[in-house]
C-alpha cells in the first residue's frame, strides 16, 4: 500500500513542528485559529513562520527557541504558523504583517496587532545562529 503525499508530508514535517512546540510555541494551523488568536491578543507576541528549508532547520528554529530560553525579557505569547503546510493559517497571519513581503522562514514581534520587529529569510540564511539570537533578544529587550 502506498502512502499519500499529504500523509508523507505530515510525517516529514512533524519533527519540524515539534521543535517549536516543545520550545513553548503554540501552533496555529488554520486561518480561524490565527484570526481568533489575533483578535483577542494583548501584549507582545513572537511569531515564527516555520519552513522546511535548511535555514529554518539550522538557524531559524534553534535561534527562536534558544533566544526565548535565554532572554530575561520575553513576549507574552509565542506562536507559529507553517508556510507551505498550513497555507491558509500562514496567509492569514501574513495579513497582520502590513507592508511586509512574505518570507519563510521569518520571525515577527508584535505589540497587539502591530509588527514592531521583523526578521526576513535573507537576515536568517545569511547569518550565524548567534547573530540571529542576538537580533531576537535585542527586540525582546526593547519591546517586551
Amino acid at each position: 500500500m502506498f502512502m499519500s503525499y499529504e500523509e508523507y508530508m505530515r510525517q516529514v514535517v512533524q519533527p519540524m513542528r515539534d521543535e517549536l512546540v516543545n520550545g513553548g510555541f503554540k501552533e496555529l494551523r488554520t486561518s480561524e485559529e490565527v484570526e481568533q488568536f489575533m483578535e483577542q491578543v494583548e501584549g507582545t507576541t513572537f511569531v515564527v513562520v516555520n519552513s522546511v528549508c535548511g535555514c529554518a532547520a539550522g538557524l531559524a528554529r534553534p535561534a527562536a527557541v534558544q533566544a526565548v530560553q535565554m532572554s530575561e525579557k520575553k513576549p507574552n505569547h509565542l506562536v507559529t504558523v507553517f508556510a507551505g503546510q498550513d497555507r491558509e493559517a500562514t496567509a492569514k497571519m501574513r495579513e497582520y504583517f502590513v507592508g511586509i513581503e512574505p518570507s519563510s522562514p521569518s520571525m515577527a514581534l508584535l505589540k497587539g496587532k502591530e509588527v514592531v520587529h521583523f526578521i526576513p529569510r535573507h537576515d536568517i540564511e545569511a547569518n550565524s545562529l548567534e547573530n540571529i539570537m542576538q537580533n531576537i533578544m535585542q527586540a525582546f529587550e526593547k519591546h517586551c
